[in-house]
């Protein structure tokens, strides 16, 4: 059944990547229906050869409706082609204080897009590798289906 999920979330998003031209990269990745381990990186990967185009980075999260918390936060590591490195963290409210999720509810899952980083340039060309932690105090978190990393195109 997860496999089954997963040709079906990667059919959605390359129908939604068809549809938007300024989409430069979006991946996402599943986490284990055990839980996120907080020494598990989810990693991602671009090639950018265009160092004088502007990017807006977001994160894309799906939990399942039974995630125990109201927010999420994420540490997002860059590699540059050089191999110099940057780290961002990124804080996610998942819920308003009544306890409704935000986001788009399908089922039992809840899809949000986070802003991350907004008008960035890449000072170089090659190869840029994303690595994606949990930055919650669990060691294991349960709940998380899916994360994603999502980046478009400034002014195209």
């Amino acid at each position: 059944m997860s496999k089954l999920r997963f040709l079906l979330l990667t059919c959605a998003l390359l129908l939604l990547v068809g549809c938007n031209s300024n989409v430069f990269y979006s991946h996402s990745e599943p986490v284990s229906e055990r839980g996120w381990s907080v020494d598990q990186q989810l990693l991602y990967s671009m090639n950018i050869v265009d160092t004088m185009q502007f990017y807006n980075f977001y994160v894309d999260l799906r939990i399942t409706d039974d995630y125990p918390y109201s927010n999420f936060f994420f540490f997002i590591n860059t590699r540059h082609p050089d191999g110099a490195t940057s780290r961002d963290t990124l804080e996610c409210s998942l819920a308003n204080p009544d306890g409704s999720w935000l986001g788009r509810s399908t089922g039992r899952f809840v899809s949000s897009r986070y802003f991350l980083r907004k008008n960035v340039r890449f000072p170089q060309q090659g190869v840029y590798r994303f690595s994606v932690e949990h930055g919650m105090r669990d060691s294991v978190v349960v709940g998380i289906h899916d994360v994603g990393l999502h980046v478009e195109k400034v002014g195209q």
